[in-house]
């Protein structure tokens, strides 16, 4: 009789502690970590059954006097598991060169990402990144003649408490030309209250029919509460970039799906 209670009493004790030990894991759940608003691709996954969606508002002059209002870009995430999340990106963009104006909606890209390192001494928190844009899901004006996929491996060494180190590198295809583009990213992210962050950042593209086109950026964050943040960045060409300027406003927040 007595090893009956005793047993009963074990499996309460273990019903209580792992119901506490979930309630635990969902108070200690990291604050939002974005994809934006600097052009460095984080590492992170979203967290499993949350959907996470960043929305950005973007004014952009090229030196070929064209400007493009992007109103807004939205990266939609869905965490499947701790190493793996679902990516949709969708634009709606207005394009202005010469006072003709285009407007709709550009080719959707789908996409996904996944963890394949945590940080261990000087070896980075990496994932890699994986997209394909539709070549016809999109206004008919903004179409391509074939899918462009693209890749990156995102990469994020912790230097301080306050103060991270992160870059990416990988290519892309624009759907018209069989050449790829190279694609590198640098940028130094700096906490400087609880609540708010800031970052500088060079990125560019390198390939085989155009000239090297360097960018340089940066701008700041602030943390509303852990699932909802908002952002303000600005950014120019280095030299023979085809980008005059850019500035852009962003809000991005997450929500589990179910318990």
């Amino acid at each position: 009789m007595n090893n009956k209670k005793t047993k009963i009493y074990l499996v309460v004790l273990g019903l209580i502690a792992n119901n506490y030990s979930n309630n635990l894991f969902a108070q200690t759940l990291p604050s939002i970590q974005l994809d934006r608003p600097d052009q460095t691709e984080c590492p992170f996954i979203t967290p499993k059954k949350y959907i996470q969606i960043e929305n950005g508002f973007t004014i952009e002059n090229r030196t070929n006097n064209q400007k493009s209002y992007i109103y807004p870009t939205t990266l939609w995430k869905y965490g499947v598991n701790e190493k793996f999340e679902l990516r949709l990106i969708t634009e709606f963009v207005s394009e202005r060169n010469l006072g003709k104006v285009e407007t709709g909606i550009s080719p959707i890209v789908l996409g996904f990402k996944t963890s394949l390192f945590e940080e261990k001494g000087i070896l980075p928190k990496t994932s890699f990144i994986g997209h394909i844009t539709t070549s016809k899901i999109g206004s008919k004006k903004f179409q391509t003649e074939n899918i462009a996929p693209s890749f990156r491996f995102t990469m994020q060494h912790t230097i301080t408490e306050k103060i991270s180190l992160a870059y990416n590198l990988g290519a892309e295809w624009n759907g018209e030309t069989p050449e790829q583009a190279y694609i590198y990213t640098l940028t130094t992210g700096v906490s400087l209250t609880n609540k708010i962050g800031c970052y500088a950042e060079v990125y560019g593209f390198i390939n085989d029919y155009n000239r090297p086109d360097h960018r340089f950026d940066g701008g700041l964050t602030y943390l509303i509460n852990d699932d909802f943040i908002a952002d303000i960045s600005s950014g120019f060409g280095i030299k023979t970039s085809e980008l005059k300027n850019y500035v852009s406003l962003g809000i991005s927040y997450r929500f589990k799906t179910k318990k």
